[in-house]
């Protein structure tokens, strides 16, 4: 009987390895991040250049939430809509139907451009914030540049038809985290399924989110959509299950039903085939250290951020964390001085070291005290 237990569960872990060597997505290009660990899971060509479509209006959200966060801009300040924003809410675009002269909240635009994907609002907003959407741009590359995303330029506000308008599926990866990360108010809006504009000279126009994902039941919050004839179908994704955060971002998609079934397979391939363990709280006391000639002959530890570690699945037992020091350590000891190390192993290779800081200032003792304490442990080897 548990001879044929163990043959099941052997033959059982061979498929899905296998399944897992096999798994593939149908884009061209696809990557997908474990978000609180950092760790990429799979990724398909994930440099190669592409046109980022309406993901581009990521950035262009980002530029208008680091702006509100200075207090160089506000959610009711208004811009008036250009003749040159107006047109891209012709036929043929995706647009949020402002018509010439109108004031247009900051926040209004915003749900315009995040869950309408208007092309007419990213126009209104660029030249609000920079004068003209030429200028706008640059401020986009340059967030780019800031934010660790090598290989991507863009050259307008809303991600439609330009040869200059150029990224990568990783760098649309970073840019989703950093939105995520930094902006996890504002990020709200990305999840809404609708948005209704009260426009001028009409009646109020209702329009749904194009993003999927968020219509099932997965998890998924965000992000954007995109498409452009070339470049064909593309969507940056994200799901929160239980406080296990995914991102996925594919392009080159051949159709809508493709670009939402392939998103939901890669992100639940994430979720089906590893775990994230947390290993330490950010700021709370990992661990107790030894003290030498101290008040106190301990002193508790901690990191200054949280640490993750994304294993497979039923692979937990192959992780293995310790703390390094060379001690006891020799007081006094200052609080948030780096003491010792966090050491973590997986599967005996060294995937992560983490500087450990003491949690409060440990004084030294008198002279008497460290006298007696040095006899002490010289005649009996006590510390």
């Amino acid at each position: 009987m548990y001879k044929k237990i163990f043959i099941y569960l052997i033959l059982n872990l061979i498929c899905i390895s296998f399944a897992n060597a096999n798994f593939d997505i149908k884009a061209r290009t696809a990557i997908l991040l474990d978000y609180h660990s950092g760790e990429i899971l799979y990724e398909k060509d994930a440099d190669r250049k592409i046109f980022p479509a309406s993901m581009t209006k990521i950035m262009t959200s980002i530029i208008a939430f680091d702006l509100i966060k200075n207090g160089e801009l506000n959610l009711n300040d208004k811009f008036i809509v250009s003749e040159n924003a107006w047109r891209l809410s012709e036929a043929g675009y995706s647009s949020m139907f402002i018509m010439v002269g109108d004031q247009i909240s900051v926040e209004n635009l915003l749900r315009g451009i995040i869950v309408s994907s208007g092309n007419d609002a990213c126009v209104a907003l660029a030249e609000g914030i920079a004068g003209t959407e030429e200028e706008f741009a640059i401020l986009m590359t340059e967030k780019a540049k800031e934010i660790g995303m090598e290989d991507t330029n863009f050259s307008n506000s809303s991600g439609i038809n330009s040869p200059d308008n150029l990224s990568t599926v990783r760098d649309i990866m970073i840019m989703s985290k950093y939105l995520i990360k930094n902006y996890p108010k504002f990020y709200e809006y990305f999840k809404e399924k609708e948005f209704t504009w009260d426009r001028t000279g009409g009646d109020p126009i209702t329009q749904g989110n194009r993003n999927p994902l968020l219509y099932k039941n997965l998890g998924a919050d965000g992000i954007k959509t995109g498409y452009l004839s070339y470049e064909k179908y593309s969507l940056a994704s994200s799901i929160d299950r239980k406080g296990r955060r995914l991102i996925a971002v594919g392009s080159g998609f051949n159709s809508k039903n493709s670009r939402s079934k392939q998103s939901v397979k890669l992100l639940t391939y994430g979720l089906t085939n590893y775990d994230l363990v947390k290993i330490s709280n950010a700021n709370k006391p990992f661990q107790k250290v030894e003290v030498w000639l101290g008040k106190d002959n301990y002193v508790d530890v901690y990191t200054n951020e949280d640490v993750y570690k994304t294993i497979k699945k039923a692979k937990k037992k192959l992780l293995k964390v310790s703390v390094k020091y060379e001690g006891p350590v020799e007081a006094p000891i200052k609080k948030d001085e780096k003491i010792a190390s966090l050491r973590v192993v997986y599967d005996e290779e060294l995937v992560g070291e983490y500087d450990l800081l003491s949690y409060k200032d440990v004084k030294k003792v008198n002279f008497i005290s460290r006298l007696i304490r040095s006899l002490n442990y010289i005649i009996w080897g006590d510390v």
